[in-house]
């Protein structure tokens, strides 16, 4: 078996990273061996697709369980496809989350948790402007 964290860095120390695509590093850990591997993630600066490819690293990896924050329904539809358990709610360093997940701490997600994009809200504000405050204010128009 094999139990993958999102982290922040390489190796069982690390803080873990919520952020299942865009995380540095996915920590795996395979509790009968307790044979550690960190994979830098190259997906995580990819412009698009970042999902898709970090959860193909994972299925690569041959991943049963992750222990993440929030995924997506891209990468979520492979983990489901998969068989592989997702799992939410870590905290601390990545040796913090495989306890929780072996306390039964944590829990499996059956749908995903994010929506593409969400990191990025649209507002409805007016913005700051430039400098001079914005919406022509300081300007002199002759009147």
């Amino acid at each position: 078996m094999n139990i993958c964290v999102t982290a922040s860095g390489e190796g069982l120390d690390s803080e873990v990273d919520p952020r299942f695509g865009r995380c540095s590093y996915f920590v795996i850990y395979n509790p009968e061996t307790r044979h550690v591997e960190s994979i830098s993630n190259a997906a995580a600066f990819t412009s698009g697709g970042t999902g898709i490819k970090a959860a193909e690293i994972i299925a690569n990896a041959e991943v049963d369980v992750l222990l993440t924050g929030t995924v997506g329904p891209n990468a979520f539809s492979i983990f489901s496809e998969l068989g592989i358990d997702v799992q939410v709610g870590i905290k601390g360093t990545v040796q913090e989350a495989i306890r929780q997940y072996k306390a039964g701490e944590l829990q499996s997600i059956r749908s995903p948790n994010t929506t593409p994009g969400s990191g990025m809200k649209k507002g409805n504000g007016m913005g700051r402007g430039m400098k001079g405050g914005g919406m022509g204010r300081g300007i002199d128009r002759g009147k």
